[in-house]
């Protein structure tokens, strides 16, 4: 007999998606976002209405705390091995063209050698060049790896919130239909014209469009203009120009030395002009200086410089990073450090608040601590701008002149006259002066943290005893980063920042302090502990960490998953188990 087979059971479709959290956007702060949540076991959905990861360089700048979140992400390697490294960013030259009259360097991105030695105390890290079209696929690959799901060509259209989570509604872009995305949390990462932000209705401070630019991205073989002055940035003194309202165009080199973006100006009020192939290469040789040399044109795009900061970086269930929430020109590189530093921030407390650890009350903290970051960097970088004009003014070059009038500005600086010398110590003081824009180590490692989630233990603040933008002063303070110091372990040689973090509160201590050892072991969540001093686990060969801790050996200090300073006792204390209990609810939200 035939087989007789039943019918297919019909099974009702949904057309609603679960996750914890979604996150809108894959660029820097969404794919790092998404990349420390699946480090962290938090199930998460990535939707971006773009069909690729970045194609074009961007942001590329990285700097030493975005170095150690990532090392802390284990991607550190993965960022290594594709940037360009530290020793090939740091000539930033100032000339007439890349063929044409050098003007005067600045040792930048750490590369003067004092400097290179503060780095070096600072970290365990380097700096490096690390364009976003190659940094997106480092972070969203392992993300992915470790449990992310990523939908391209989703377009978010808007988003509702109630007591339990979000319900978002997004477009396939392919097949045209809409559905929804239920989740307990909404991260809206999806860059400086941010619809999740427009729609949570955080408030911005600033202004947009303040200048237009251009980027265009080339291909050329300029090693004989660039290879024997090193650099990432090449500042090019050129009438008519207006980066961020300079007279000048800024080659940037991508990948040494054949793979080149150029930023040039444009008055924004007349709007962008036509970015044809014909009008990009004129603008390249033009800063090039160079007309025999093959020139391939990869790309063209136009942007405004914009001065806009979010006052707050969330509404309910609604968090946003990066762009969203910080929006300034690419001075001091910046733009993507911030960005990853705020998902990093905010990961971990999403994990703690979803998991039970903590109250909702924690996330709270997320605003008050990154909000004045963000606040403080657009004002850094629009200032960086401002502080190029003294180039320009040491030879005249601001002010409308035929491009002859301006050559011989520039050739008037060789005369033996004391005019002419007055001009030279002009123009190397006001080159030397960038410093704040191309040596900021304290812009980059200074940030500290202000918010229930840092107990403060009393002592005065010192302040900061040197120049905070220009130079980086460690800490143990609560809200500082933990300080960096080469500490031991048997054979192993680890930083103090690799005995920390990976989702995870540790507690530091030394010989004499088992009552907080015990203390940490009492509580109810995991709390790593890690002892320095002789015969113990860890030891302090080089008595760096004596010195930086600023307790004493028996004191402790307990440091957050994001390798912050949340609390610190100078000594041993009779009741340590009472003392880090109540530091810990308040950290959690709990009271």
């Amino acid at each position: 007999m035939p087989e007789v087979r039943s019918p297919p059971q019909e099974h009702p479709v949904s057309t609603v998606v679960e996750t914890d959290v979604l996150i809108v956007g894959s660029g820097p702060a969404g794919a790092s976002a998404a990349l420390a949540l699946s480090t962290y076991g938090v199930p998460n959905l990535v939707v971006t209405r773009c069909a690729s990861l970045a194609d074009t360089p961007r942001a590329h700048i990285t700097n030493q705390r975005t170095m150690e979140v990532l090392r802390d992400l284990g991607v550190e390697q993965d960022v290594i091995a594709r940037a360009t490294p530290q020793h090939l960013m740091g000539d930033t030259t100032f000339c007439t063209s890349l063929a044409g009259e050098e003007l005067g360097r600045v040792r930048s991105w750490g590369n003067d050698p004092l400097v290179q030695a503060a780095h070096d105390l600072a970290s365990p890290t380097r700096m490096c060049d690390m364009p976003q079209h190659l940094m997106e696929p480092v972070l969203v690959d392992a993300a992915v790896a470790r449990g992310t799901r990523l939908r391209f060509e989703t377009e978010y259209l808007s988003h509702t919130q109630d007591a339990a989570g979000v319900t978002a509604t997004v477009r396939d872009r392919l097949r045209g239909d809409t559905y929804e995305i239920r989740a307990r949390y909404l991260i809206g990462a999806d860059g400086g014209r941010s619809k999740v932000a427009e729609d949570a209705g955080l408030p911005m401070g600033g202004r947009m469009g303040v200048a237009g630019s251009i980027n265009i991205v080339f291909d050329a073989d300029l090693t004989r203009y660039t290879a024997h002055r090193p650099s990432t940035l090449y500042w090019v003194l050129a009438p008519g120009a207006t980066v961020g309202g300079i007279g000048a165009g800024l080659v940037r080199c991508v990948r040494p030395w054949n793979e080149w973006l150029v930023v040039w100006g444009y008055d924004v009020t007349a709007g962008a002009p036509d970015l044809t192939t014909e009008y990009a290469e004129s603008v390249v040789r033009r800063l090039v200086g160079d007309d025999d040399v093959p020139v391939t044109i990869r790309s063209s795009s136009a942007w405004t410089v914009n001065e806009m900061y979010a006052q707050t970086y969330a509404n309910g269930r609604v968090f946003c990073a990066g762009d969203a929430t910080h929006r300034h020109p690419p001075s001091n590189g910046l733009g993507s450090n911030t960005s990853i530093q705020d998902s990093y921030n905010l990961a971990w407390k999403l994990r703690m608040v979803l998991d039970g650890t903590a109250d909702a009350r924690l996330l709270d903290t997320y605003t008050a601590e990154r909000a004045p970051i963000g606040r403080q960097i657009v004002t850094r970088a629009n200032k960086s701008i401002g502080e190029t004009t003294p180039v320009f003014e040491a030879l005249d070059g601001l002010s409308p002149q035929t491009p002859e009038q301006l050559r011989a500005n520039i050739a008037a600086r060789k005369e033996a006259t004391e005019a002419a010398a007055k001009q030279r110590a002009r123009l190397r003081e006001a080159i030397a002066f960038k410093v704040y824009e191309f040596n900021a180590h304290g812009v980059d490692l200074n940030q500290r943290y202000d918010s229930d989630a840092v107990v403060p233990d009393g002592t005065p603040d010192p302040g900061f005893s040197r120049d905070p933008e220009l130079y980086h002063q460690p800490s143990s303070r609560p809200g500082a980063k933990l300080p960096h110091a080469w500490i031991t372990s048997g054979t192993r040689r680890l930083s103090t920042l690799d005995a920390v973090g990976r989702g995870r509160f540790t507690l530091l201590t030394g010989i004499g302090g088992d009552g907080w050892v015990r203390a940490a072991q009492a509580q109810e969540i995991d709390i790593a502990t890690v002892v320095i001093g002789p015969g113990q686990e860890y030891d302090d060969p080089y008595g760096d960490w004596a010195r930086l801790s600023e307790v004493s050996d028996a004191g402790a200090l307990l440091v957050r998953p994001d390798g912050v300073v949340a609390f610190r006792h100078a000594s041993a204390a009779p009741d340590a188990e009472g003392l880090l209990t109540s530091a810990l609810r308040r950290i959690l939200g709990h009271g």
